[in-house]
């Protein structure tokens, strides 16, 4: 347990602390580290972090036992010690680290970046990992998705694809301690724009792919801004994975030189890891990999053609550190991942219905593709939303997409946040309605699947896309509690099933 005084000279050694008044407490034991002002008790260093921060959550903090606060600025809080720093959110990551210390190589870290594939690439490395280790008798490795988060201690549910700098650390330590060995993890490009991988040292960082989204005043404010955080992830990695099927590989490759070494993946023949010759046995996905090592032929559990591509990032991902391929085919062979691909399938198969968190232009395009490829001669009908404040291109964007591939589209509820859901389906409409693609606006999302499924005709795929396994919805400035898509279709093609 370290002093006070021990955090506010690494603020200092960083550049960040310009002031500090630590009012001779100096020599008090930091002995727990937060930026929830109700998780405040004795011995608490607080981080005052957030747009929407307000004095009154310093004050909870302080009457909670907190020993002091770091900020961006003094509040006058009474003879409460303060550290003023030029940035307190790059201050969060290095006082996270320190807190949560673990030792120097201790843990190997994956880092994987990209606008789609993230969670289901990261899936996959855990599933060819735990193979590997489990013959060796060893522990499951840790892996941080915006599906749920296992640190080697524990499985908790996900609040953001990657976790503010204090749960960050605290995960690294918990795998430590628990001998994961590795730690997989999703890195957005908010998490590198807003530096909560501040210090993180990626063994292996892998780049999917790239195209415009998250672009709002909430997020970034242009693609270039977008693109380039994802690709600072570079700066921080020893060896970089370049998929060179993306269609920015030349940009991505240049800012990959940052890196100790390259390693590069995909359909092209000139990709270290060389996949090829796509083909379906059995409604499986098979595909081949040839490299200097190996050729190998795989087959995946999950649907969605373009999940090859996430399996050869995952394939890359385990050639670098010597796992045998038996290990990753058997890996391979048996992931799935809730709320991704995930099929169901009514009236003895004459209806099938897909829940996926397909939610911008790349990966609507990609799975559109994908279940035309692998559901030949079916009608498909979408049931989709957009959210509110934020990513404002994907409304004209997936209008379009889904306007030109289905025969109907449901617009409803996908976190609307500060916006009315009837104004958003109406932006989204628009754009349908130029596809000459008829459409209709539910706001209830559960009964706009129960509708879709009901009235699909014979021989249809209903989509049901946006938000996964997601069991919220974000409304005004809060989360509410939402059933599943995948409930609620599974629920809905029961009761045809048993009304037939």
């Amino acid at each position: 347990m370290r002093e006070l005084q021990v955090y506010l000279e690494l603020l200092q050694k960083e550049g960040l602390a310009v002031k500090s008044r630590l009012y001779g407490r100096e020599k008090e034991p930091v002995r727990k580290l937060s930026y929830k002002s109700k998780e405040a008790e004795p011995g608490t260093l607080f981080i005052c972090k957030g747009a929407a921060f307000r004095r009154e959550y310093l004050e909870e903090a302080a009457a909670g036992g907190a020993v002091c606060y770091v900020s961006e600025r003094d509040y006058g809080i009474g003879r409460v010690p303060y550290i003023l720093v030029t940035d307190v959110r790059a201050a969060m990551a290095v006082l996270a680290k320190e807190f949560y210390r673990i030792p120097d190589g201790a843990l190997r870290c994956v880092g994987i970046t990209g606008t789609k594939g993230k969670t289901t690439t990261a899936c996959y490395i855990k599933g060819i990992f735990d193979e590997y280790r489990r013959r060796a008798g060893q522990p499951e490795i840790a892996c941080l998705t915006s599906v749920g988060m296992y640190d080697g201690k524990a499985w908790e549910k996900a609040e953001l694809t990657t976790p503010e700098a204090p749960e960050l650390y605290r995960h690294f330590r918990n795998a430590w301690r628990g001998r994961s060995g590795y730690l997989v993890m999703e890195v957005s490009s908010q998490a590198l724009k807003y530096q909560r991988v501040r210090g993180v040292r990626f063994d292996t960082g892998i780049f999917l792919n790239i195209s415009e989204d998250h672009i709002s005043p909430e997020e970034h404010e242009n693609f270039e801004d977008y693109f380039a955080s994802k690709l600072g992830m570079f700066r921080q990695t020893d060896t970089a994975v370049v998929n060179l099927d993306s269609p920015e590989s030349e940009r991505v490759l240049e800012a990959a030189s940052a890196a100790r070494r390259v390693l590069t993946f995909g359909t092209s023949p000139q990709a270290d890891i060389c996949g090829h010759d796509i083909w379906l046995k059995d409604g499986k996905i098979c595909f081949s990999v040839s490299c200097d090592r190996f050729e190998q032929d795989f087959e995946l559990a999950m649907h969605g053609v373009f999940n090859v591509e996430n399996a050869l990032a995952a394939i890359a991902a385990a050639y670098l550190e010597g796992i045998p391929p038996e290990d990753m085919r058997e890996g391979l062979r048996r992931v799935t991942v809730s709320g991704r691909m995930e099929e169901f399938s009514g009236r003895g198969g004459k209806v099938r219905a897909i829940v996926d968190y397909a939610h911008n232009a790349l990966s609507f395009r990609k799975i559109f593709d994908a279940v035309r490829m692998e559901y030949p001669g079916y009608d498909l009908i979408s049931v989709f939303g957009c959210p509110g404040g934020k990513a404002l291109n994907r409304r004209k964007e997936l209008g379009l997409i889904a306007g030109r591939n289905c025969r109907k589209i449901y617009l409803s509820t996908d976190d609307p946040g500060p916006e009315r859901t009837g104004d958003i389906m109406k932006k989204v409409g628009y754009y349908v309605q130029k596809t000459g693609c008829p459409y209709e606006c539910i706001p209830d999302r559960e009964e706009a699947i129960r509708k879709a499924l009901e009235e699909a005709e014979d021989y249809t795929v209903v989509l049901v896309l946006g938000k996964g396994n997601e069991t919220t919805q974000r409304i005004g400035r809060f989360r509410q509690l939402c059933r599943a898509d995948s409930e609620i279709v599974r629920e809905c093609l029961k009761q045809s099933a048993n009304a037939v």
